[in-house]
């Protein structure tokens, strides 16, 4: 029997996993699928770090061997996922995106990618991210930029640029990422896709290597916000291994991507006035209230509300990343793993040349800005203050779900900028993250998904945001714009395609 010819284009993790468990598709040949294309088109694109061609079809032929046996592999049977290079992944060469981790073979894998690969996904390589997850751009990567789908003079967001992009490119249905300070949902809005950071601590950062950990939130992309929520029922839950992991039950996501469809009738939405105040393209600015005004139409109460202390969030952002950053990569020092400058002689001179030759440029300036924070005589000046701020940030996010239910803004205050545009001016790339650092500092959940294209076709990215744990809320309410819209269903055309 030949398999039906599968195409990877537009596919969606619903529809492979509802077709493999009901054995209309087989796991192998969706596989195959997404490998074949990966090699045509990731050239051009660089999603890719490292694919683990035979990795997958181990794992697809376990899933078909589990059907044909009667068992049920699980809600994700066969579905080919994307991993973000910053998950620990047993056997396979896990590095940041950097050259001080070259040669890292975990010997354990995180707690997410067993999740996924426990209820039945298929893992069909590494991608590309920022370096150590420092960016937003994908140009901090040591093995080169990922070039967004929809224009390749255009970056595809950071960090986790890889993993949107390649969702975008239907290199994968689906991709893990991490978001300290916008690093999913950024990179989702400049390549139209769906991505959500989820409360802190709902999803498990076992086996994730540390940027920040006060910040650091795993959470997937997918083309819809169904595909999404069922990601991500499977990757939040309590965990034993990470102290910080939420104990509360998982919520029914899935459930309230599709409850949305029916409406939003009692649903209070918050538009806060600062994130509308100034710097934001016009055309992103028109289609964010185009989109609440659809949800408006869809039987939801636009309500105003402020967030007073939003103007200090990117000063206290940076101040409390780079300080975890500087605590977090002091581990990297030649003597454990990873890379080791050679013919050093003294230990001293290893330390100093094996982190001078494996850091690239961005995690070098923030283990020194964080380093000077922390230091004696400044910590109060500088850190002290800043860990005031955050709790004032995530005081005025309570004082606002008191009025309202979820807040929508925009994802983003630009659509995706050419390469090189901020990468001479530091201030002006972390200026990117405007809108998204605050619910990392306030540690609550967050979607984001397409909402408009500009005249020149790039995307434009809505972001949802709700209370502690208000998972299900940002769901219904992506879930509803997204039926009454379409957006989602608009793609880039192939990298090879000359049109």
């Amino acid at each position: 029997m030949t398999d039906p010819v599968f195409d990877p284009k537009g596919a969606t993790i619903a529809a492979i996993a509802t077709g493999v468990r009901g054995g209309k598709l087989r796991a192998r040949a969706i596989a195959e699928a997404y490998v074949d294309r990966i090699a045509r088109e990731d050239a051009a694109l660089g999603c890719y770090v490292r694919v683990d061609a035979e990795g997958a079809r181990r794992a697809a032929d376990a899933v078909d061997a589990a059907v044909k046996a009667g068992r049920d592999p699980g809600p994700l049977a066969g579905v080919p996922l994307g991993i973000k290079d910053i998950f620990c992944t047993k056997g396979v060469e896990t590095t940041c995106a950097s050259k001080i981790l070259r040669g890292f073979i975990p010997p354990y894998e995180s707690t997410v990618t067993s999740r996924l690969a426990g209820a039945g996904a298929v893992s069909l390589g590494k991608l590309n991210m920022d370096e150590f997850a420092m960016g937003s751009s994908n140009e901090n990567s040591a093995v080169g930029p990922v070039k967004n789908p929809w224009s390749l003079a255009h970056v595809p967001g950071g960090s986790s640029g890889g993993s949107a992009a390649a969702v975008a490119a239907s290199l994968c249905v689906g991709a893990t990422g991490t978001d300290t300070g916008g690093s999913i949902r950024q990179p989702a809005a400049l390549c139209g896709v769906v991505g959500i950071k989820p409360t802190y601590g709902r999803v498990s950062r076992y086996g994730v290597i540390a940027f920040a950990s006060s910040l650091d939130h795993p959470g997937p992309f997918a083309r819809t916000v169904e595909d999404a929520a069922v990601l991500l029922e499977v990757m939040a839950g309590a965990d034993p291994l990470d102290a910080t992991s939420v104990p509360q039950p998982v919520g029914a996501y899935a459930q309230a991507a599709r409850a949305g469809r029916e409406g939003l009738a009692g649903v209070r939405v918050g538009v806060p006035d600062e994130y509308f105040a100034g710097g934001m393209d016009a055309e992103v600015e028109a289609a964010v209230r185009a989109a609440l005004d659809e949800l408006a139409r869809a039987g939801a109460k636009l309500v105003p509300v402020s967030l007073p202390h939003t103007k200090y969030a990117i000063a206290t952002y940076y101040l409390v990343c780079t300080a975890e950053a500087s605590s977090n990569l002091a581990r990297y020092d030649g003597v454990k793993y990873g890379q080791r400058a050679a013919e050093a002689r003294s230990l001293d001179e290893l330390y100093g040349r094996t982190r001078g030759e494996g850091f690239g440029r961005e995690p070098k300036r923030r283990i020194m800005l964080g380093t000077y924070v922390l230091r004696a005589g400044y910590y109060e000046a500088y850190y002290g203050k800043a860990l005031r701020a955050r709790r004032k940030i995530a005081d005025d996010f309570s004082a606002a779900f008191t009025k309202c239910d979820v807040l929508v803004t925009a994802t983003s205050p630009v659509p995706a900028f050419r390469f090189g545009e901020r990468m001479g001016d530091p201030m002006q790339m972390y200026l990117a993250d405007v809108l998204t650092v605050a619910p990392n500092l306030a540690g609550i959940p967050a979607l984001a998904q397409p909402c408009g294209f500009t005249r020149g076709g790039l995307p434009i990215g809505l972001q949802i945001m709700g209370p502690p744990l208000g998972e299900e809320a940002c769901f219904r309410v992506g879930g509803a714009y997204e039926a009454r819209t379409e957006w989602h269903l608009r793609r880039p055309s192939d990298v090879g395609d000359p049109s």
